[in-house]
């Protein structure tokens, strides 16, 4: 499985104070309240297509996210919590 976030020109994403951001879907009008890591997942995944994997890999780069052997379920956690809300779409790979 793939993912890919929603395109940015898309999102208006406004941090907050208290650790919280607002994320504004301007196509389907949806507002969103989200703490961390959502909007450091969504940051990450820019305009790319990621395996969770690949997504994992590339927060470890940017973050000291320590070695909690569970990292990759709860990232998958997310992004299924993230697809939920509309903010990333999950893509399934087709047979050639």
């Amino acid at each position: 499985m793939a993912w890919r976030a929603t395109p940015a020109d898309r999102l208006l994403i406004t941090p907050l104070s208290d650790g919280l951001t607002l994320i504004f879907d301007r196509q389907s009008g949806q507002t969103h309240l989200v703490a961390s890591p959502v909007p450091e997942i969504i940051a990450a995944m820019g305009n790319n297509i990621w395996t969770t994997a690949a997504l994992l890999d590339q927060l470890h780069h940017q973050f000291d996210l320590g070695a909690d052997v569970d990292l990759a379920a709860r990232l998958d956690n997310h992004l299924g919590d993230l697809k939920a809300l509309g903010l990333v779409e999950q893509l399934v790979e087709r047979a050639p």
